[in-house]
């Protein structure tokens, strides 16, 4: 039972936004049109109002602001912030079982973190600290809060985001958004003219975008009715229309696109080790066929991932992974790669990075991925000016410790004396279109001696020590003489 002298209303908050577990829930695509949305502890109601406004089917309840709604079945039950508010460790169970026996098809579980209560004064009780407005608060680590949810459970639990969790009814569906995750990369697709392509490219672009994803034809029933019926009125039959689009595309584009979706797969493969791999039957119907085209069957798509996993147990494999990567940036220790090109690194490099993500989810901000070559760990750093800042400065730091399982962040937004970049055109990919921009302004760094001493750059201070004993000045991405 609450204890009266804790004012659990008073954690409600005023949004004109969507809360974080909800923005990364539409980001990832499990909240679909048509699909039924309950907000368990709702607050204020401010996510299921915006989710109305938005044409979703949203109802909630909350025991201090919607006391008498009905707790409603729905297809996706939020429990947003909730259960680190909760005193009673019994109560926090009997919520999460609570809004888990309302969930048909998924349940989101999102507490506060440990770096959260930085700078929050307070008194310990139970597990947590009652703050100074009477609020209570309970701080989880990470990994502590995945455990808890699937002990209360006996359910595995998925990490979306830092202190963000999934938990699904359906095995298929849990390893649809795993393989969702793997990043991906495909060569831009140059058509050549082909008459009968021209004439019904309404009705074969959706076949050329199937083949693109998973490079090999699709099964009857893996394209739409609609899309079905379409091609048949066109050009005759589903064969005919694949051979046609199999010709208006260059073989070696189709031989890429073989090369990366076996990549991918074999990435997705390898993590879904953790936390026991899914039988095949477990995988839906498209995963399937796509395992079955690139590698023949689930038991050498298995024994080819499994291959890939020890050599990232291997320090002296992976060392050689990353000093050969024509991808990113090299330092002594570690490899850093921009978000968008993280794709076009190696299956091992790649898996690397994802065992990573398995145990912290995405970590939506950040845009530059750091994997430690030294200690086996993943960094994702937060710079926020990347684009359009020739230095962007560093704001926040996330380290993924692959060995203890820890998360550790670290915040640079107060800093006077921030990390910042050089040479950004060594940390994105060779086809990214601001890379020639970027390399530009490092050559004329270079030619006015700004890297003569570069033990001393490597933060604000001291490169804009150097720009001022070099009577030079950056403005945009150009180099100026003052």
């Amino acid at each position: 039972m609450p204890n009266a002298q804790i004012a659990r209303h008073k954690t409600a908050l005023h949004r004109n936004e969507l809360s974080k577990p909800l923005a990364y829930l539409i980001a990832d695509e499990l909240l679909r049109p048509g699909e039924s949305f309950f907000d368990y502890g709702c607050g204020r109601g401010d996510d299921v109002r915006i989710l109305r406004t938005l044409g979703h089917r949203a109802n909630g309840w909350d025991p201090a602001h919607l006391p008498t709604a009905e707790h409603i079945q729905s297809d996706i039950v939020n429990l947003g912030y909730v259960i680190n508010v909760i005193e009673d460790t019994t109560e926090r169970g009997e919520t999460l079982g609570s809004a888990w026996s309302l969930a048909e098809k998924m349940l989101v579980v999102s507490a506060r973190m440990s770096w959260d209560k930085r700078g929050l004064s307070g008194h310990r009780y139970g597990d947590g600290i009652i703050t100074t407005s009477g609020t209570f608060q309970k701080f989880f680590e990470h990994q502590e809060l995945r455990g808890w949810i699937e002990s209360q459970l006996s359910t595995k639990a998925y990490a979306a985001a830092p202190g963000v969790f999934y938990v699904f009814r359906e095995e298929s569906v849990a390893q649809q958004f795993l393989a969702s995750r793997v990043y991906s990369y495909r060569p831009r697709a140059k058509l050549d003219a082909h008459a009968a392509f021209s004439a019904n490219e309404t009705a074969l672009r959706p076949l050329l975008k199937f083949m693109s994803a998973h490079a090999r034809p699709p099964k009857a029933s893996e394209l739409g009715p609609s899309e079905t019926l379409l091609i048949r009125e066109s050009v005759g039959t589903l064969n005919r229309a694949i051979s046609i689009t199999r010709k208006v595309v260059a073989k070696d584009h189709w031989d890429e696109v073989l090369a990366r979706r076996r990549s991918e797969l074999l990435i997705y493969v390898a993590l879904s080790r953790f936390g026991g791999r899914p039988r095949f039957k477990q995988l839906d119907q498209v995963l399937r066929n796509d395992i079955r085209g690139s590698f023949g069957s689930y038991t050498a798509a298995c024994e080819a991932a499994d291959q890939v996993l020890r050599a990232c147990g291997s320090r002296a494999l992976l060392t050689v992974q990353a000093r050969t990567s024509p991808i990113g940036k090299q330092t002594p220790t570690s490899l850093y790669v921009h978000r968008s090109a993280v794709g076009e690194l190696s299956p091992v490099l790649q898996v690397y990075e994802g065992c990573a993500r398995s145990l912290v989810g995405s970590v939506p901000d950040a845009n530059m991925v750091k994997l430690h070559i030294s200690e086996p760990g993943v960094s994702y750093l937060t710079y926020p000016t990347f684009e359009r800042s020739a230095h962007p400065t560093l704001a926040t730091s996330l380290k993924v410790d692959l060995k203890d399982q820890t998360i550790e962040l670290r915040d640079y937004r107060d800093s006077d004396n921030p990390p910042l970049l050089h040479r950004k055109e060594e940390f994105v990919s060779a086809d990214d279109q601001r890379r020639d921009l970027y390399a530009r302004l490092t050559r004329s760094e270079i030619r006015h001696g700004l890297y003569e001493h570069p033990e001393q750059i490597g933060r604000l201070r001291g490169w804009e020590s150097t720009l001022r004993s070099k009577n030079v000045q950056i403005r945009g991405h150009r180099l100026l003489r003052n």
